[in-house]
C-alpha cells in the first residue's frame, strides 16, 4: 500500500463523492431551494467565490465535499425565507433532492463505463485457445503455462477452439495430460494434472456440481465500437453491476456473505493502487465500481443515509405529517450507531487483510 495507491484512492474517492454532492446541489438549485455552500473538500477554506447567493469553496481536504441548504435544519432557530427553504419545500422537491447524490454516482458510473468502452473497445475472446489468465496457485502455474501460450494440442489430439481445450480437460477425470503449447514460435510439450473444483457464482456460492480444470482464463481481443454501441454495453454493463450490488447487500443482510467479506478504506486504497499501476482503464472501470456501490449504499434506508431521508418522507407521505423531532433524533442516533458499527467491521477486516498479506 503505496503512495500511489493512497493517491488513487483520494482521487477516486474525491471525485465520487463530490459527484455525490453535485447531484444534490444542482437539483436543489433547479428546484429553486438556496444554496448557501458547495464545498470541494473539508475542512479549512482555501479558496473561494460567492455567486448568486451561493458560497463556491475549495477546501483543505480533499476528501469529498458538500452541500448546505437553506433551511436544511428544520429545528434551527435562525430565520429563513420559506420559498428558498428545504425543509418547507412540498414533499417531491425534497425527495427528488436527496434522490439526486445516488442517481448521479449511478449516472456517473454509466458515462465512465462508456466510455471507456468507446475509447478502448469491447473486449472480445481470440480466436483459439490462448491463454489469457493464470491463476496463482493452480495446476497450470506449477506445470510451466504462461500468458500467451497458444495451446494447440491435448494428448495428440489437435486443439483449434477454446471450448475444445474445455471439454478436453473436464473430461480428463484427473489423468495428468500431455499438452502441446505455442510459445514466442518454439513448441513446447507441458504435462498438467487437472484438479477437481467446485462451481461457484461471483459470491462463492456453490452453483453446480465439481468439475475438473487447470487454472487458466481464455485470452481476449478488443473490438472497436462507434459512439452508440458504447453506449449501449455501457448501459448493459452499469445494469448488470447495479444488480450485482443489490444481490451482495442482500447476500450480506442474509449473512450467505460472511461479515468479513466486507471492505473499508484501506482495501479501496489496496485495489485502487494495484489498478492504476495496471492503467487508466482498469482504474475507470474500479472508479464506475466503487460509484455503483455508493449510489446504491447511499439508498439503504439507514437513517443519516439518503435512504434513510428518503424513509421519513414517505413516512410522511403515509402519515401526512412529518414524523416527530424527538422520533428523527432518535433513529439518526441509531442509524450512527450503525453506521459506525460497520466502518469498525470494515476497517478490522482491513488490518485483519493487511497484516495477513504480511505474513
Amino acid at each position: 500500500m503505496g503512495i500511489a495507491g493512497i493517491l488513487a484512492a483520494i482521487a477516486v474517492l474525491g471525485i465520487l463523492i463530490v459527484v455525490h454532492e453535485f447531484g444534490h446541489f444542482i437539483v436543489a438549485k433547479k428546484t429553486g431551494v438556496g444554496v448557501l455552500k458547495f464545498s470541494v473538500g473539508f475542512g479549512p477554506k482555501l479558496f473561494g467565490r460567492t455567486v448568486g447567493g451561493t458560497e463556491y469553496v475549495v477546501s483543505a481536504i480533499p476528501l469529498g465535499g458538500f452541500v448546505k441548504m437553506v433551511g436544511e435544519d428544520p429545528e434551527s432557530d435562525e430565520p429563513v425565507d420559506e420559498a428558498i427553504s428545504f425543509s418547507h419545500q412540498p414533499l417531491w422537491k425534497r425527495c427528488a433532492i436527496v434522490l439526486a447524490g445516488p442517481v448521479f454516482n449511478l449516472i456517473f458510473a454509466f458515462v465512465a463505463i462508456s466510455a471507456i468502452f468507446f475509447a478502448y473497445g469491447v473486449p472480445i475472446p481470440e480466436e483459439g485457445a490462448k491463454v489469457g489468465l493464470l491463476q496463482e496457485g493452480k495446476p497450470a502455474e506449477a506445470a510451466g503455462f504462461a500468458k500467451g501460450d497458444l495451446i494447440t494440442g491435448i494428448d495428440g489430439r489437435p486443439i483449434a477452439a477454446w471450448d475444445e481445450l474445455s471439454d478436453a480437460i473436464r473430461g480428463s477425470g484427473g489423468k495428468p495430460l500431455s499438452v502441446e503449447v505455442e510459445r514466442t514460435g518454439q513448441k513446447l510439450n507441458l504435462t498438467v494434472t487437472p484438479e477437481k473444483q467446485e462451481q461457484k457464482n461471483l459470491f462463492g456460492e456453490v452453483t453446480g456440481p465439481s468439475y475438473y480444470a487447470i487454472g487458466i482464463g481464455h485470452a481476449t481481443d478488443r473490438r472497436s465500437v462507434g459512439p452508440f454501441e458504447a453506449i449501449i454495453n455501457g448501459f448493459e454493463e452499469t445494469i448488470w453491476l447495479i444488480e450485482m450490488t443489490i444481490t451482495g447487500v442482500y447476500k450480506m443482510v442474509r449473512n450467505d456473505i460472511p461479515a468479513s467479506e466486507i471492505g473499508g478504506p484501506l482495501l479501496i486504497v489496496q485495489t485502487a493502487g494495484a489498478q492504476a499501476q495496471v492503467g487508466i482503464e482498469a482504474l475507470g472501470r474500479f472508479t464506475a465500481f466503487i460509484s455503483i456501490n455508493l449510489g446504491i449504499l447511499n439508498l439503504l434506508p439507514i437513517p443519516i443515509l439518503d435512504g434513510g431521508h428518503l424513509l421519513f418522507f414517505l413516512i410522511e407521505a403515509v402519515m401526512r405529517r412529518p414524523l416527530d423531532l424527538r422520533q428523527r433524533e432518535m433513529a439518526q442516533q441509531v442509524g450512527l450507531v450503525i453506521l459506525i458499527g460497520l466502518m469498525a467491521l470494515a476497517f478490522y477486516n482491513d488490518i485483519g487483510r493487511l497484516l495477513g498479506s504480511w505474513g
